[in-house]
């Protein structure tokens, strides 16, 4: 008897969990149930938790004493939430009330495998109210452009409106739609005068899901989300984002025959798109000057939160020998406009340039690794020291300047063997000579006496042995005076290395089209041209902006066309990233070749000389 009820109970366990399992639910919602009279609202049927493939035969209901003005309207939504797949389907209606009274929604249904599912009514109110139709629609009107900007439009929101210059803000960009729409494609981007600005998390697809927007329901997709740093103080604006989106409009014949209920049926509803131009709200925000109180030596305008940390190859090491002092410096912040501390050796110590790399993940938020690699020769044998380097960043997060400091290396220098000969004079036994060796007498008998065969008493050769070196060191002073004056001013050094990096930058794209990596691909032709745009304008990275360096191109005597078609360049680069499968590998060729030929067009027409 035990055994028998045992079995029941895990049997009746295992239908409450298959039930659970595969629960499905047919609902229905509007967004408003108290609606003005002539006023638009929408009307929602979802059916949740089930495979969508198997669903067929959904009716909707009358509407009785409604006007229907788009739809069905259907969208598709899945999730995976703890291994477990949620899917949805949504079909949507624009509806509106001519009459004023309370009506009834009636139930939907629809056929999922081979069982049917209904939805609740549901009641609604139509009061008088200001809305009217559209002067020159129809029963079966266009939406107005005011009523798709209702339904659809772009939010942009930043997480922070007051900041500390250098200190990340994070703007997203968020498309939000009632409406059925087709691509959107971008109509104009949004500036970050007086921002550094880093592309966080890349969109390549647009995934919208339903969100609540101000208490109605929308479907919600990510478009943008940017990383900015300001460079500078005071109140600063962020642009809006534009698309164009076409939006699909299906209507319902007006014909009066005993056919209409058969051609009002959505499958014969004549669809029209209308293109819509949405454009994001504007963003303000409040720069506040790093405090001076504090602010160390070091400083260099690292700002954020960073470790750092240094380390020697070997302390001890022969003369001429080579040692390594790398600095690491990561965290989150700006990694792409840190500066790496440099270094300060005593005498005796020869030192390269450093050797510099980054790590950047842009996720969410920036962050990341930079390193330098210092290359030191010493020189001279010994006990030496290398002082201890400071970096120092500013913390947003406690208002507070911070400075890490290395510790003091202690290196013992051996003498190596090419300097076994070397005295602490600094002169080489091998310069040493006997007095007595050194010096010749005069000779003054046994002369062998000829007679000069001309009367030239000074050759030619004697001349042009004279004058060479003066030439030589008059072209050597010029050469000298050129290339300090070229490594005094940076700004004409980038002028006239403009094009040589540009080129160097489009055999890095050519190499991304051949592996067809189209993404990368116009990421590379972008930097190309905006680089080579920032070093012949003198442009600073920080202040580089689309229409600040077209401005500058026509200032400098460049043409109306060949400015339009830096622009164009530009704009594409930017829409592939942001839709890399709209382009084709013979488009990118093109866009290759195209790019060169601007580049060179630039070169003869910039009229700047410095």
């Amino acid at each position: 008897m035990k055994t028998k009820s045992t079995g029941l109970f895990v049997v009746a366990i295992l239908m409450l969990l298959t039930s659970n399992l595969y629960a499905q639910k047919f609902s229905a919602s509007v967004d408003k149930t108290a609606i003005r009279q002539n006023e638009r609202f929408q009307v929602y049927f979802e059916f949740a938790d089930g495979d969508n493939n198997k669903l067929r035969n959904f009716r909707p209901p009358a509407f009785t004493g409604l006007r229907v003005l788009s739809g069905p309207n259907q969208s598709t939504n899945m999730q995976i939430i703890n291994g477990k797949m949620n899917s949805s389907i949504t079909y949507s209606f624009i509806l509106a009330g001519t009459d004023v009274g309370n009506f009834t929604i009636g139930q939907a249904s629809i056929m999922h495998g081979n069982a049917e599912y209904k939805t609740d009514p549901i009641n609604i109110k139509i009061v008088k109210g200001t809305a009217q139709p559209q002067q020159g629609q129809s029963d079966d009107a266009n939406i107005s452009q005011e009523e798709i900007a209702e339904n659809l439009f772009i939010v942009a929101d930043v997480d922070n409106r007051s900041a500390y210059k250098g200190e990340q803000l994070t703007v997203t960009y968020k498309l939000y739609s009632r409406l059925e729409i087709s691509s959107p494609q971008i109509n104009k981007l949004p500036q970050y005068k007086g921002f550094w600005a880093e592309e966080l998390d890349p969109i390549k697809n647009l995934n919208f899901q339903i969100e609540m927007y101000k208490g109605q329901r929308f479907r919600a997709a990510m478009l943008k989300k940017v990383a900015l740093f300001p460079t500078k103080s005071g109140e600063l604006s962020i642009s809006p984002f534009e698309l164009n989106i076409p939006v699909i409009i299906k209507r319902r014949r007006s014909g009066r025959d005993i056919f209409d209920d058969f051609f009002n049926d959505s499958f014969f509803g004549r669809r029209e798109t209308v293109e819509f131009v949405a454009r994001s709200n504007s963003i303000k925000v409040n720069i506040k000057e790093l405090p001076v109180e504090g602010r160390p030596d070091s400083f260099n305008g690292a700002v954020g939160q960073f470790k750092f940390s240094t380390s020697l190859g070997q302390t001890e090491v022969k003369t001429n020998e080579p040692i390594t002092l790398k600095v690491d410096i990561s965290g989150t912040g700006n990694i792409k406009l840190l500066d790496v501390p440099e270094l300060s050796l005593p005498p005796g110590f020869e030192q390269y340039d450093p050797k510099t790399s980054e790590k950047i993940n842009r996720r969410g938020s920036v962050s990341g690794s930079k390193s330098a690699e210092y290359l030191i020769v010493p020189r001279i044998p010994g006990k030496k020291e290398i002082p201890a380097v400071e970096f120092s960043y500013f913390n947003p997060g406690t208002n507070k300047y911070v400075t890490e400091t290395s510790p003091v290396y202690r290196i013992n220098v051996l003498r190596g063997e090419n300097l076994a000969q070397t005295t602490t004079s600094g002169f080489s036994k091998e310069d040493v000579r006997l007095l007595s060796e050194d010096i010749r007498f005069i000779k003054t008998s046994d002369f062998n006496w000829q007679k000069r065969e001309d009367d030239q008493l000074v050759k030619s050769w004697f001349w042009i042995s004279l004058i060479a070196p003066f030439i030589a060191f008059i072209g050597f002073l010029g050469v000298r005076k050129r290339q300090d004056k070229l490594s005094g001013n940076v700004q004409l050094l980038r002028y006239q290395k403009a094009e040589k990096n540009a080129r160097a930058r489009l055999k890095s794209a050519k190499k991304a089209l051949d592996t067809r990596n189209i993404s990368e691909f116009h990421s590379e032709v972008s930097n190309a041209l905006i680089g080579y745009l920032e070093d012949k304008l003198h442009i600073q990275k920080s202040e580089f902006t689309q229409e600040k360096a077209i401005s500058s191109l026509k200032q400098n005597g460049v043409s109306e066309e060949l400015a339009a078609d830096v622009k164009e360049i530009l704009d594409k680069c930017e829409f592939v990233r942001f839709a890399p499968q709209m382009s084709s590998a013979s488009e990118s060729g093109e866009l290759h070749e195209r790019t060169v030929k601007v580049i060179v067009d630039l070169e003869g027409s910039i009229l700047i000389r410095k």
